[in-house]
């Protein structure tokens, strides 16, 4: 398929993914979410035995993109379940996907686009990366991504990062367990590119029964969580906190919120 928010491509045994909105800081979109996907199931498909995922320029994923977050306002209660199916179903595929993925953090990964650096199996990172689930600051909640975030890195720590909405750089990711190794910003892909090799090397059968074991163990759990997070995620948006967060934030100034 045809791709126009990221690119593909192929080098021996690897697959590279790299969102391709720099101008955007590689922001989310539903068109992104769904060449994501696309992107995801044709190299699955390939001859390739691991998955790199990368941003062009310099952030890894800034999260939703203003103008999918100024549509949100108008949107039907419909809608806003359909847009929060979607996220889950991104994350979700990410997570249990049966390749290896690996997530070359080259910037900013922020709300969304920290879920994505963080649900790859393994996630490397520059020391300028920078990490965050800022939604509360908006007055919505990371209710999707949460299912996972407790498995990643314990409720304590979970609850400390999606309660604050605070911004941890490389080091301190690293220490929570969000972040499996720090290298230097020139040497990033050359060591995503040594792991993919790395793993290219095992068995291919023995990895694709690996990752089902690790995710059918607790796939009936994160499905059943997810439901219950999808329509969190749908209902918070027809809240007036949200939508004064939502205006605060496209109009740049201090909420001021209601409690509603």
């Amino acid at each position: 398929m045809p791709y126009h928010t990221l690119t593909l491509q192929f080098d021996g045994e690897r697959a590279i993914i790299t969102l391709n909105r720099p101008e955007k800081r590689n922001a989310i979109s539903t068109q992104m979410i769904e060449e994501l996907l696309g992107a995801l199931d044709e190299a699955e498909a390939s001859p390739a035995r691991a998955l790199i995922l990368t941003g062009a320029g310099k952030a890894f994923c800034s999260g939703m993109d203003l103008d999918a977050l100024a549509k949100i306002a108008r949107q039907s209660p419909e809608q806003h379940l359909e847009d929060s199916h979607r996220m889950a179903r991104m994350f979700r595929r990410l997570w249990s996907l049966p390749k290896p993925l690996i997530a070359a953090v080259n910037g900013a990964a922020i709300a969304g686009g920290c879920g994505i650096a963080t649900l790859c199996d393994f996630t490397l990172a520059v020391p300028e990366a920078k990490f965050g689930y800022t939604e509360v600051r908006i007055g919505f909640i990371p209710a999707i991504v949460s299912v996972f975030l407790v498995r990643q890195i314990g409720e304590k720590r979970a609850r400390d990062l999606l309660l604050t909405g605070r911004i941890v750089d490389a080091e301190e990711a690293h220490q929570m367990g969000l972040v499996t190794e720090i290298v230097p910003d020139g040497k990033l892909m050359d060591s995503a590119g040594e792991l993919a090799v790395a793993l290219a090397a095992a068995s291919p059968t023995s990895l694709l029964h690996t990752k089902r074991l690790l995710c059918e163990s607790a796939a009936e759990e994160i499905d059943r969580e997810l439901k219950r997070a999808i329509k969190e995620n749908a209902r918070i948006r027809s809240t007036e906190d949200f939508r004064e967060g939502l205006a605060a934030f496209l109009a740049k100034r201090t909420p001021k919120w209601s409690g509603r």
